[in-house]
């Protein structure tokens, strides 16, 4: 295979984090597509297109694509995107004579209809979502996650998942995400974890094993089992009356056998703060805590407890705990959220003590801490706040550009082999 690129086509691509982590080393993404149903305006795709180029991205609803003709997709090497975890959803399928079908919007099933109808699968896929993925829903613990599996076997694909906090690995901001890697039959990799001891894969030989390596933990928290009946009988019976998950925050599906073990992060290297990547110099009035919203911004971030009433009118007492406030500039940021941005006082938005006083973080300082370039996402027409939902949807570059790195290298050695 040489020099020769991994061609990739990006999901759900935001403002193209997969891409600048994969682009790294050497993949190519040659196809895109982001689209946002909650507005009428494509901020994201804009960005997208301003950076990246429009040859080969598309602005358009990806179940409209899938559903016209899933060969305007081009085949492709490696699928990856961070699909939006609000939309997957199992609880509404039907069975019919073709399997498990999501009602339309469910985003899951969009990724499952191009690896089901494409005649050349990808041999690999890059996953990433919400680590709440592994335990939901609350009615049965895993459900979702389990769906996933055994719909990603019938397609042919083996997974490997885990749970990586980016700042246990040395990264600037605290944020915690399931990352999956799929295997199909037919790839040069999958005859090695067909083949080898699950344990020792997700403890030492997997890709994630060795792009983060991991510890298992000393309580002894595995779970192996055989995922059951159909996509539709997983939906309905699934881990019915258990009280958690079954899934770990590390493990790896074959045929349908998983193995999950919970693991902790290994590692001794260096590690970037928060006041590691604040601006140097001053930043625009617009950022600065203002002197009258001092006592909300104090009582929001403070310990409380408040009374609420539900639905159905019950009451109870509702109690959060205190915060830092302002943020700890010796260790990495809290996660970054889409509500970030603006000027109001929030419990989540970062303030930081500087010398021009307290103030909130910049575009480009959230950019920092998602491993983004220095305004990547500045465009004419792009509020500020705007910029920040971009931030509290993306991923953590770093950890694409380390798993990239680590496939690239596992498939050059396989196929020389």
């Amino acid at each position: 295979m040489g020099e020769k690129k991994l061609k990739v086509v990006e999901l759900f691509a935001g403002v193209g984090g997969f891409r600048l982590g994969l682009e790294k080393s050497n993949y190519k993404v040659i196809w895109s597509n982001q689209w946002e149903p909650t507005t009428k305006a494509q901020h994201a795709s804009r960005v997208y297109e301003a950076r990246f180029g429009g040859e080969g991205h598309s602005s358009e609803d990806i179940h409209e694509i899938v559903t016209r003709n899933v060969e305007e997709i081009p085949d492709h090497d490696v699928l990856v995107g961070g699909f939006p975890c609000q939309d997957y959803s199992v609880a509404t399928t039907l069975y019919n004579a073709k399997g498990l079908k999501g009602k339309k919007g469910v985003l899951w099933w969009s990724i499952h209809k191009i690896l089901e109808s494409k005649k050349k699968k990808p041999d690999h896929l890059i996953l990433e979502n919400v680590d709440r993925l592994l335990k939901s829903p609350a009615s049965q613990r895993g459900r979702d996650f389990a769906v996933m599996l055994q719909s990603l076997n019938e397609l042919g694909y083996a997974l490997e998942w885990r749970v990586i906090n980016a700042a246990d690995y040395g990264m600037p901001q605290r944020r915690r995400r399931v990352f999956l890697i799929g295997y199909h039959t037919s790839s040069s990799l999958f005859p090695a974890l067909e083949n080898a001891n699950k344990t020792d894969w997700i403890l030492e030989n997997g890709i994630l094993a060795q792009a983060f390596p991991v510890k298992q933990d000393k309580i002894n928290a595995t779970s192996n089992f055989k995922l059951k009946g159909d996509l539709v009988d997983i939906t309905q019976s699934f881990n019915k009356n258990g009280k958690s998950s079954p899934f770990e925050n590390s493990g790896v599906m074959v045929h349908g056998q998983v193995y999950s073990m919970k693991t902790h992060a290994e590692y001794d290297g260096d590690h970037l703060t928060l006041g590691d990547i604040l601006q140097n110099g001053e930043v625009a009035d617009d950022f600065l805590i203002d002197g009258k919203d001092e006592d909300k911004w104090e009582y929001l971030k403070g310990a409380k407890t408040i009374e609420r009433e539900s639905s159905n009118g019950y009451k109870y007492q509702y109690s959060e705990g205190g915060m830092i406030y302002p943020d700890a500039l010796d260790n990495a940021s809290r996660t970054i959220i889409t509500g970030e941005g603006g000027r109001s006082p929030s419990r989540f938005k970062h303030v930081v003590s500087t010398k021009q006083g307290l103030r909130r973080l910049t575009p480009i300082e959230l950019e920092r801490l998602n491993m983004f370039p220095d305004d990547h996402t500045k465009l004419d027409g792009i509020s500020d706040a705007k910029r920040a939902f971009f931030m509290g949807n993306a991923l953590v570059v770093g950890v694409i550009e380390k798993i990239g790195e680590q496939l690239h290298e596992n498939i050059i050695t396989a196929e020389k082999t």
